[in-house]
Formats: structure tokens, sequence, C-alpha cells
């Protein structure tokens, strides 16, 4: 999870963007169904993908799931382009994902749209090495095999942090491993350096001593997407749970901010990580919301065109055609539970 504060002036912004994004008018929109009736909604399962340390456990921790109108399966994704795999495929409804598994998404034409967005720190979204790693700076990577998960937040995080060295993903061996296999190989020194996000990087940096190399920080944009299948947007039952569900997931997010030893507690139990690990983790940050708006399109529309132009994506991605803003409203309500 990430964190930020929560100003008046994000509140507000919040309520501008709704007034902005309330339609379905915008490219990445469909037609929105009509709301289902409460009887109707307690028939609707919503099929909820979900990661480590993810939505299940947080809704849990703030206390939002225990009056639910609707029915939910949860399912669990290594990272996020399997989830958005599922999702497109209608084999899930929902789920939360980093900044990079949607452009990947959008470059497939997944059946997926962006419907609500947090921010979180950066620092978390790192390049680590081994304590013992000879390598001092990114520029040092050149020649070296990075372990990372393919389409991942983590792999944006590669391709800036090595742009910012003055090297590009040529001049590096990807080994792309999800982050149980990357763990593996990381201890046992089958590769130079893992690229990550939290709760892998705390449990990496207390547990085998890793040393960040380069952090997000000046490069990476921290959003993460609330990302559904077109499939569950055109099915009102569903829309009608998602719309519920996404407000649910934002309350909890700002809950996080002013518990994190609760949500800490919460996290460890659910996934079975160290406390101390869910601890460092939760203080790094939480993932607040912040407005689907026109300056989250271009930040996520220049990370499309960074992988356009490294050839990593075949042709241009037009990320405003996966968003939709059609729970913009509903967002804008949401407050401390």
């Amino acid at each position: 999870m990430r964190s930020r504060s929560w100003p008046a002036v994000l509140a507000a912004a919040l309520v501008l963007a709704a007034a902005a994004g309330c339609g379905a008018t915008q490219s990445g929109a469909a037609p929105v169904p009509p709301e289902v009736s409460k009887a109707d909604l307690a028939k609707v399962t919503l099929k909820v993908g979900d990661q480590k340390g993810g939505a299940k456990s947080l809704l849990t921790a703030a206390g939002l799931l225990g009056d639910l109108p609707y029915k939910i399966e949860w399912s669990t994704f290594t990272s996020g382009p399997p989830l958005l795999e599922a999702a497109s495929a209608n084999a899930i409804d929902v789920g939360r994902v980093g900044n990079t598994p949607p452009i990947f998404a959008a470059g497939a034409n997944a059946k997926i749209a962006a419907v609500g967005v947090a921010k979180g720190p950066v620092d978390d979204d790192a390049i680590l090495v081994p304590a013992d790693s000879p390598l001092k700076a990114g520029a040092d990577l050149r020649g070296k095999t990075i372990g990372v998960a393919k389409g991942s937040s983590a792999h944006g995080q590669v391709l800036y942090s090595l742009r910012r060295s003055g090297l590009s993903t040529k001049d590096v061996k990807l080994s792309f491993l999800q982050p149980s296999e990357a763990y593996a190989a990381f201890n046992q020194h089958q590769i130079d350096a893992w690229a990550v996000w939290d709760p892998y990087t705390a449990q990496a940096q207390l547990e085998s001593h890793a040393r960040t190399l380069v952090d997000g920080r000046g490069v990476a944009n921290g959003y993460v997407f609330d990302v559904a299948g077109k499939d569950a947007l055109a099915d009102p039952g569903r829309n009608t749970a998602l719309r519920d569900y996404v407000t649910r997931v934002a309350k909890a997010r700002l809950w996080a901010n002013t518990h994190r030893a609760e949500w800490a507690k919460a996290w460890a139990a659910e996934t079975g990580l160290k406390p101390e690990v869910a601890k460092a983790a939760a203080e790094r940050g939480v993932e607040l919301p912040v407005p689907l708006d026109d300056a989250v399109t271009r930040s996520e529309q220049e990370l499309a065109d960074a992988f356009s132009d490294d050839k990593v994506l075949p042709g241009k991605v037009d990320f405003a055609a996966f968003v939709d803003k059609r729970y913009a409203g509903a967002l804008a309500t949401t407050g401390n539970p």
C-alpha cells in the first residue's frame, strides 16, 4: 500500500472531476446500464481479482465487508497482467493493478477499463540488489540480469530507471519472473537485481537484507488502478455492485492512512507475512484516491509511449480509450468512514 496526505484541495478536485466525468461520453466509456433494485443486487456475485495483501485484507481490516448488498467471489493473482487477462476474458469483474498492466492490456486491445485510481509513494517501487552486490548506481546495471514481472508496474519502473541512467532495456537482460520465482532467484544469486513493489520490497529488505539500488522517486507516477471488465460494466447488476465496490475500496484506503498499525496487523494475518514486514510496508505508505482526470491519463500516456519507443509494445496505445469515469460522482463523495 501507499502513503499521501488527504488535503481539502484534493477532496475539492474529486468533486470537480465528478462534474466533468459523470457522463458516459469520454472515449473509454460504454453506455451505463440502469441501476438494479436492492432485491436484484442481492442476487449478484461480484468476481474480484486480488493480489497479495490487496483489497480483501484491506476491506476486512476497515470493517467494510460486513454489510455488502451483494456477494463477492475472490480470486488471487501473482501480479497485474494475469489479473487483467482474466478481467478481459470475463473470468473476473474487477481488480486492482499498478500503473503498467493497463497499458499492456490496452496494447492487446483487452476488454477492460480503468474506473478508479489512487496514488501512493514510489520508494517501494525499487530495483533491489543483494547486500554484497558490487552495483552502486543505476548505470552499473549495464549487462546485468534484472528479474521483473513482465507488464507489471515494476517493468515500468525498470524502463524509466534505465532511461534516467542513460540506458535502455537493450543494455540489460530482463528475466521475466513472477514475484515468488524472482525472490527465489534473487536469494540464489541467479539474477543480479530484482525490480518489485511492496510487500515484496519490504520482505526482501528485512529477510534477505536486500539493498535498494534505485527506486521510483522522480520517475514513477505512483498510480494504481481499479480496472473492470467491459462485460461487467455493461451488465446492470454487476455495474451497480461495481459502483458500490470501488467506493468501499476508496474509503478503505482512507481508513488505512489513519490506522496503519491496525492495517499492518490485518495485512500480516491475511497474507502470512511476518508482522515486521507488513509493518514496514504499511509505514512506507498507503494508496489514496485521486481523480481519474486528464493529468492521470497524460501521465499514463507518457508511460505507454515510452514502452512503444522502446519497442516493448507494438505500435501506439491510446490510454484514454481505456478510461471510464462513470463512478466519478460516487467516488467524489467518499470520506473517512
